[in-house]
């Protein structure tokens, strides 16, 4: 294993910069043309067997070793998000409105460059490693789900992930075994009333009325109709309602997300916010529109693969604590490829203790500390390499 850790450490400095280049030129959901370009003329250059195009803009990379054994995937997303970055650093992102503010440029180099390092070690790699560049992460349908249609997974034995996360001390991995991440799902919702002059709103059915009072109402569904000892979000993240000032609005747009973990939850959570605006409207004689979108599964990852990364993890160079984390309710679409394979899914820490404040994900100020790609790519390269070991 020293020879996988004193390599990366020797292109440290590498595995930096594709992380920069990458945060220069981010590119959003379904449009990452360049960024597959990018990723597939560097595996290509390493000698890899490259799949283009898996699944829409997806790159799967192939390391065949010279040693039978099983086959080990490793996954890394690389989409952007549609903030204006706020940093001031001298990389930062090039295009305007769009940014790499949840770390896929790490989780991309820190797969890039632990592929480098892999290639020249194939002369002891027992099985095959498969490279999972997956584009689309961050919007549903996700890209996850079409690249295994693609073919992604195919005679794949176990599959290993990891999250950067910039509120997690540097040095720190979070595991957990069963449910991680909750499913991420989306409302809209149209409030239809009778517009007006703002003078005379006896005359009107105030839609923007009827939205404050649908907002209250929709805090009771977790309040009072989920059980206490279960977890779930309701967020109205968004609401429309354009006009002069003068002039009660016809319609309201809402649009927000639930976050649960169990099927029950997130099916009893559906049909309940259609009937609270179902009553909401009727008190005020309005009509409205409803849909729901599912996002992604919850994320469970396998319990012998997660206490097998927990318990190599403190062997790890840089990786000062290993603990436990609990669940959070941000979604993640790893979840198709663990109901598919065995494997994890792992939290690795970047936040600089330096820093007076860490900026959260999807933040216009989000960064990390770029000594995390380097733990990132150490714990992922020692699973791979112990997993083939004890499994040839």
């Amino acid at each position: 294993m020293n020879k996988l850790f004193e390599g990366l450490d020797n292109i440290h400095e590498e595995i930096i910069a594709i992380r920069r280049h990458l945060h220069q030129h981010p590119e959003l959901s379904f449009q990452e043309i360049q960024t597959a370009k990018y990723i597939t003329d560097y595996h290509e250059k390493l000698g890899s067997q490259v799949r283009t195009n898996v699944g829409g803009n997806g790159v799967v990379a192939y390391l065949q070793g010279d040693k039978p054994g099983p086959t080990v995937a490793l996954r890394a997303d690389f989409d952007a998000l549609p903030i204006h970055e706020q940093t001031e650093v001298p990389f930062r992102s090039n295009n305007d409105g769009v940014m790499h503010a949840c770390g896929h440029d790490g989780h991309t180099a820190t797969l890039l460059g632990l592929a480098k390092v892999l290639h020249g070690m194939k002369a002891e790699i027992e099985g095959t490693i498969v490279f999972l560049h997956q584009h689309a992460e961050e919007l549903p349908p996700g890209g996850a789900i079409d690249m295994i249609k693609d073919g992604c997974l195919d005679g794949v034995d176990v599959i290993f992930g990891t999250h950067l996360q910039a509120q997690m001390p540097l040095g720190e991995i979070g595991y957990r075994s069963g449910p991680l991440q909750a499913s991420p799902d989306r409302f809209d919702i149209k409030i239809k009333g009778e517009g007006g002059h703002g003078a005379y709103p006896h005359e009107t059915k105030d839609s923007i009325l009827i939205t404050g009072q649908l907002i209250t109402n929709l805090q009771q569904i977790v309040s009072r109709k989920v059980d206490p000892l279960e977890s779930a979000v309701v967020s109205v993240c968004s609401i429309e309602a354009k006009n002069p000032y003068n002039v009660i609005a016809d319609t309201v747009s809402l649009t927000g997300t639930v976050r649960t973990f169990k099927e029950e939850v997130r099916n009893m959570i559906e049909s309940e916010i259609e009937r609270v605006v179902e009553g909401t409207c009727l008190v005020s004689d309005a009509s409205y529109e409803y849909e729901y979108f599912s996002g992604y599964p919850t994320t469970v990852n396998h319990q012998a693969e997660t206490e097998f990364v927990a318990a190599l993890a403190p062997t790890v160079p840089g990786v000062q604590t290993v603990k436990e984390t609990a669940p959070v309710m941000g979604g993640e679409d790893f979840s198709y490829y663990l109901q598919q394979v065995k494997g994890t899914f792992f939290f690795t820490g970047a936040m600089n203790p330096a820093w007076e404040m860490a900026y959260p994900h999807h933040h216009p100020k989000f960064d990390i500390d770029e000594r995390a790609l380097l733990v990132a790519a150490k714990v992922l390269g020692s699973a791979t390499l112990t997993y083939m070991k004890e499994n040839a």
